[in-house]
């Protein structure tokens, strides 16, 4: 910068350049407009931080006074005790905000700073500061930080791009490492390394020129070459035509080696819920009807406890038999035990037991379960109708030692009774059945 010498101050050509903004004619300036305008700025400019607070002061200093220019006159001793800044500071300050053409000094003869009051006492000139320039160009401060706010999106957007280009990047070189260890990665894994040392952290500066170009073909050609190393889509084994019709089964293996499925379809060609309520009307003491397999399993799960039955004989009747078949043994034994307390024979000493024996002899197909819920069946409906009762099936027909005779199950678990009186008088009271 060019110094030309007045006598007093060292003249500027920035202060020289800034007598040119001047107000509007009857444009009266109030102290919170000119702050604003400071504000912008300070953010426009990027002022330091002591320039700011000497700006700032200055602003306070202003008091709204009907002159035509923004004249404040505020001394050095006064700036330091308010910034709590030295004098140096002070002057190194002033003198940024000239260059800025922020200020424009006005000197006295003497090189003091003081107002010169009419006779009314009214301030009519002063020397000090012109704040003039500071409020005249506002309009370019709003322009500055607009540009500012909108280059820092653009400049957020591309480091967010960048950051999802790296880390798709990197996922590509993951895959490849874990599912094709074969293909040649060094290449990728160099140029990565290259990109990731030239991009610079978010501290605000500028991206280095087709920064966010190379990271996205960087990004396109490591997840075409996973994309070409998982075959293209295109070469897999297609399934042969068959043009004759086979004589063979799919499946060549053993057939008995199939396990029921635990929440597949039941193994019943009947309607098994309608089944199941006909067969055991002690269902009925049920909350819920039973309309599908689904209420099916609930009231089996729900009802064990009726029994007196271990969860853990719950749990490995549904993983041997299977959920449906688990609960409609449940039921079923839980009606051939309110048949034998009303018969008064009392055979059934402990049905949780008898359960067990039931799920075991399903298992080994020794018991046929759907004939069993038929045979139950008809006894039900040969009751009802007062004929001759049907022979029962064959978990009737064990002798002792051979099956769930009633007599020699095991009593590991106490007697629960009748087990329909006492399901009716938990569903009565409101509460659940739970095992002993």
């Amino acid at each position: 910068m060019q110094l030309a010498s007045s006598g007093g101050r060292r003249l500027r050509h920035a202060a020289l350049a800034a007598r040119k903004f001047v107000l509007e004619s009857g444009r009266t300036v109030t102290r919170k407009e000119l702050s604003a305008a400071a504000r912008d700025a300070a953010k426009a400019l990027r002022l330091s931080a002591p320039q700011r607070l000497v700006l700032s002061q200055l602003v306070v200093c202003w008091g709204e006074h009907d002159i035509d220019r923004l004249l404040v006159w505020p001394s050095n001793q006064r700036l330091t005790a308010a910034t709590g800044l030295s004098e140096r500071s002070i002057r190194n300050a002033v003198r940024a905000l000239i260059e800025l053409q922020l200020l424009l000094p006005k000197d006295s003869p003497n090189g003091k700073r003081y107002a010169v009051r009419g006779e009314k006492g009214n301030v009519i000139d002063a020397f000090g500061f012109d704040l003039t320039p500071l409020y005249a160009r506002r309009g370019e401060w709003a322009a500055t930080t607009a540009a500012q706010r909108q280059m820092k999106e653009l400049l957020k957007r591309s480091f967010d791009e960048i950051t999802i280009c790296r880390r798709a990047t990197e996922e590509a070189l993951h895959a490849l490492a874990r599912h094709h260890q074969s293909v040649d990665r060094a290449d990728l894994e160099k140029r990565l390394s290259v990109l990731k040392a030239r991009t610079p952290k978010r501290s605000g500066t500028t991206l280095p020129g087709g920064l966010a170009d190379a990271w996205s073909e960087m990004r396109q050609l490591a997840e075409e070459v996973f994309y070409q190393a998982s075959c293209d889509g295109t070469t897999f084994r297609h399934i042969e035509a068959e043009k004759e019709s086979s004589s063979e089964t799919c499946y060549n293996g053993d057939q008995n080696d199939a396990e029921p499925a635990a929440y597949d379809t039941p193994p019943f060609h009947l309607p098994l819920p309608a089944l199941v309520v006909e067969a055991c009307p002690v269902i009925d003491g049920y909350a819920h009807p039973i309309r599908d397999t689904a209420d099916l399993v609930a009231a089996g799960s729900f009802l064990r406890a009726c029994l007196g039955t271990h969860p853990s004989a719950w749990t490995e009747a549904v993983k041997e038999l299977g959920a449906i078949r688990a609960a409609t043994a449940v039921i079923f034994v839980l009606q051939r035990h309110e048949d034998d307390v009303r018969s008064g024979r009392n055979r059934i000493r402990n049905p949780g037991g008898f359960f067990r024996s039931m799920v075991r002899l399903i298992k080994n197909a020794e018991i046929d379960l759907q004939a069993e819920l038929l045979t139950l069946r008809r006894h039900k409906l040969a009751q009802q109708d007062g004929g001759a009762l049907p022979r029962l099936g064959r978990c009737d027909a064990y002798r002792p030692g051979h099956g769930p005779q009633a007599d020699h199950l095991p009593r590991d678990r106490a007697e629960t009774g009748a087990s329909g009186v006492f399901m009716r008088r938990a569903f009565a009271q409101g509460s659940r059945c739970v095992a002993v």
